[in-house]
């Protein structure tokens, strides 16, 4: 077994006893070492964000002191949610190795599909969703603070 994925897993089993969260685990590698690992956190801190891949994430992130992960790959124990593929992306890892895929996690009662069906559904139907409704509002005046930051010389994107 590859040894970033071993973290992964024992990670995900320790849950199983903890009981913590779901039975999930994640390692960031960074030019082959281990800048952060999580577990799924979300009881113990009930926080519905504490996935196993947005820990690491952070925990990598902590440890670099840096917002982007670039060049780091990311090994987990299950095809990643809709939300820490988002995670993922905005966090610059371009590499991500999975155990168990999405239909596994389903098996055994996780609901990513209903986000991912949400998310199709929203192309064509964005008010009338029984999952969340998004309406814009007050585009005029909230639009201002964008055009400020577009004027802003320091800003940082990322």
């Amino acid at each position: 077994m590859n040894e970033y994925m071993k973290i992964a897993k024992d990670l995900s089993e320790e849950n199983l006893i903890t009981n913590v969260g779901g039975p999930f685990g994640a390692c960031i590698v960074k030019d082959g070492k281990v800048i952060g690992k999580g577990s799924n956190h979300v009881l113990e801190n009930n926080d519905p964000t504490a996935h196993a891949e947005v820990m690491a994430i952070r925990e990598a992130c902590k440890n670099i002191r840096s917002y982007d992960l670039d060049g780091c790959e990311l090994y987990t124990s299950c095809f990643p949610c809709p939300m820490c593929l988002s995670a993922i992306v905005w966090s610059n890892i371009k590499k991500v190795y999975y155990g168990n895929t999405k239909e596994d996690a389903a098996n055994i009662g996780f609901r990513d599909d209903m986000i991912y069906n949400f998310i199709n559904d929203l192309k064509e139907n964005i008010k009338g969703n029984d999952i969340l409704s998004l309406e814009e509002m007050d585009r005029k005046e909230t639009i201002e603070t964008f055009n400020k930051y577009i004027e802003k010389s320091d800003k940082t994107i990322y």
